[in-house]
């Protein structure tokens, strides 16, 4: 029989070249080599120390030791510190200096600013590669759960209430507890509603507390209110494929040169609507005049529209319908709401011809039609617009229509509409910008450039979420988190920067 060394997995002490872990083409050696590059300064307006106290921790430790964690889905500071005492790698690449937990913490959420502009240097060092090609920007965004909890959201008038509701139970067993006679069980009793008044009590100062802090309700868009969160009040509720969650949305810049992000930054809000222009306000100084921006449904808007318009920005945003009016799609509807195999297949009656436009009979001067039935439908109102096109609407009676033998063949709803309403198209209206962006999105060069949107934003999502592991965000407030955002998308532009140098 063949006989073999055993493999010898005990603790020992060797002798480790920490220069030599960092192997060339990896991304911890293109990260140590690419942060000595860049300019740190902006890291030192936090310390204090130039005459006295302790020397820091270097920014430039810290960072490539957060940068490698987050790389690979290590996102607590307690697990970055046991990596940094443990970890060969990053024992090599922090120079075995184990930083604490709480260090690497307060670097992480308190660096937003410096942050940002590293992240500012490293894109100026991939467009002197010839990373960005800046003909075409895809805007998409990716909402995540934050470090909030989704039932302590609500509005002012909510809060105030559950506060209430808090104080009055507490009242109530209180006289309970000082109305009940004395004895062993009621003693024990006593004990537990004494604990039970005490929490109602302390939560409901709590809430109080809170109201008095935050005076007013977040503003949210078109004039509603955007519910609080008395965990971070700077996260919202958004609503996902998955459920809504409590959390941020990150939104990215994605340049479909070679995929670089060239611009980054979290949101406590689900309306993408309102994050168009301000991300575009964000990335002005990386777009030209012949940068086509490229973004989904969910930015679409005719504010928005009428904004680009305005500031000359060339863009393409689909609208909710783009995809029904596209032939390619004409079959997608069969494949999401495929039927049980074991379903009754017998043919389904079809329903009924309803009366058209064409069965109705218009006045010469427009003033009334006539139905079917021979009864007269009444101009209604003004003129309005109907697809692009101005038009003139005509309702019948409902006293005439009610007892109509016909009301079957004329109204979808026979039991629930009270009278049949027909339009009659006039013109073309004046076009909106809406229609202007629908007319163009469905040209086939409108298509052919849409579709490349979605091969240049969504494997950048897809890189961060399944090989970077990131599930949510940790931290709390909107310039934390936005930090952390940035990190994630300097991570990934450093592994673009590293990937090209090592292929040229």
């Amino acid at each position: 029989m063949a006989r073999y060394r055993q493999i010898d997995m005990s603790p020992r002490l060797l002798p480790v070249d920490l220069q030599a872990q960092l192997v060339p083409g990896s991304f911890a050696h293109a990260l140590h080599h690419l942060v000595d590059q860049l300019d740190l300064s902006a890291f030192d307006a936090y310390y204090r120390n130039d005459d006295s106290g302790a020397p820091a921790h270097a920014p430039a430790m810290l960072l490539k030791a957060v940068l490698l964690a987050y790389s690979q889905g290590m996102v607590s500071s307690r697990s970055i510190e046991r990596a940094c005492r443990d970890n060969v790698l990053f024992i090599a690449l922090t120079g075995d200096a184990k930083p604490h937990f709480t260090t690497i913490a307060d670097f992480v959420s308190r660096s937003r600013e410096a942050i940002a502009a590293m992240f500012a240097q490293v894109l100026t060092l991939l467009d002197a590669e010839g990373l960005i090609g800046r003909e075409m920007f895809a805007i998409d965004g990716v909402k995540l759960p934050s470090n909030a909890s989704k039932h302590r959201s609500g509005t002012r008038a909510e809060f105030l209430a559950q506060a209430q509701k808090m104080e009055r139970a507490a009242t109530t067993m209180l006289e309970r507890h000082q109305a009940n006679d004395a004895g062993m069980a009621e003693d024990v009793l006593d004990a537990k509603a004494t604990a039970r008044i005490q929490r109602l009590t302390r939560e409901a100062a709590k809430i109080r507390q809170w109201l008095a802090e935050h005076p007013d309700d977040r503003p949210g868009s078109r004039g509603k209110i955007r519910k609080s969160n008395r965990t971070d009040n700077d996260s919202a509720k958004l609503a996902t494929d998955k459920g809504v969650i409590q959390g941020y949305c990150g939104v990215a810049v994605v340049d479909a040169k070679h995929q670089i992000i060239v611009e980054a930054s979290a949101h406590g809000s689900g309306a993408e609507q309102e994050l168009l222009l301000p991300v575009l306000d964000a990335c002005a100084d990386q777009c030209t005049a012949t940068t086509l921006i490229t973004a989904d449904a969910g930015y679409h808007s005719e504010a928005n529209l009428a904004a680009l318009a305005e500031k000359h920005i060339d863009a393409l945003i689909a609208d909710n319908a783009m995809r029904q009016r596209d032939e390619r799609f004409a079959g997608q509807d069969r494949h999401r709401t495929k039927p049980d195999p074991l379903h009754d297949k017998s043919r389904t009656p079809k329903k009924p011809r309803l009366f058209g436009r064409d069965d109705f009979i218009i006045a010469p001067d427009q003033s009334h039609a006539i139905c079917p039935a021979g009864q007269r439908l009444y101009r209604n109102g003004k003129d309005c617009t109907i697809g692009g096109y101005a038009a003139i609407k005509f309702r019948g009676s409902p006293s005439t229509c009610q007892d109509c033998p016909l009301r079957a063949q004329c109204l979808r709803k026979p039991a629930t509409t009270p009278s049949r309403q027909v339009a009659v198209l006039t013109r073309k209206a004046e076009a909106t910008h809406s229609q202007r962006m629908r007319e163009r999105i469905d040209s086939a060069l409108g298509r052919e450039q849409y579709s490349r949107r979605f091969a240049t934003v969504e494997p950048v999502f897809g890189n961060l979420r399944a090989n970077k592991r990131l599930n949510r965000f940790t931290l709390r407030g909107q310039a934390k988190v936005d930090g952390q955002w940035k990190l994630f998308a300097l991570i990934y532009n450093i592994e673009k920067w590293a990937n090209y140098r090592q292929a040229a």
